[in-house]
């Protein structure tokens, strides 16, 4: 699975940058991880006190072995611009749920996590599901709810201390034509 987005933009000066979709390797995991701790730290700024972000990022070291070993776990999707991992999802393909989504701050509200998105409800649906979940963050969960998923209700999860609130969502999947 390696796919581009179109370029929309009139003039090359002001073109969107050029995104591949792939499936995840080793290698990007040290982007991964930088991808993590900006887009909690900086990404959720609007949504998450300084320590409730600082909790979050606590969760998983900055360390890219780490993250490489995620892709053991889960089947991970990554978005890349220039050949760096500028945002991610990983899936639980046999219980049909997405575990993290996750896109670089400055590239947030340009489809990424839609496209990330995209690719995981067909991966659900070749293997047989009629529905994923979610845990998502209040910022995502905002956004998703536009989008057609259901909330399901607000779960508390402690990290470092701290309790979070994230949204259990649902969305019913159908085969669409492309």
């Amino acid at each position: 699975m390696e796919t581009t987005t179109p370029n929309d933009s009139p003039s090359a000066a002001t073109r969107s940058p050029r995104i591949l979709y792939r499936q995840a390797k080793a290698r990007d995991g040290a982007d991964q991880a930088e991808v993590f701790h900006h887009a909690v730290m900086q990404g959720a700024a609007t949504h998450y006190s300084v320590v409730e972000r600082e909790a979050w990022a606590a969760t998983m070291p900055r360390e890219g072995s780490v993250w490489a070993a995620r892709q053991a776990l889960y089947t991970t999707l990554v978005a890349t611009c220039d050949g760096r991992c500028v945002g991610f999802l990983e899936l639980d393909v046999p219980g049909g749920h997405i575990h993290t989504l996750y896109v670089w701050p400055s590239l947030a509200r340009r489809g990424i996590g839609s496209t990330l998105l995209l690719y995981a409800e067909r991966m659900l649906l070749e293997h047989g599901h009629g529905r994923a979940t979610i845990d998502a963050s209040r910022m995502l969960a905002e956004s998703l709810l536009r989008r057609g998923w259901r909330d399901l209700g607000v779960e508390w999860v402690t990290r470092e201390g701290v309790r979070l609130e994230r949204q259990r969502l649902e969305k019913p999947l159908a085969a669409v034509e492309t």
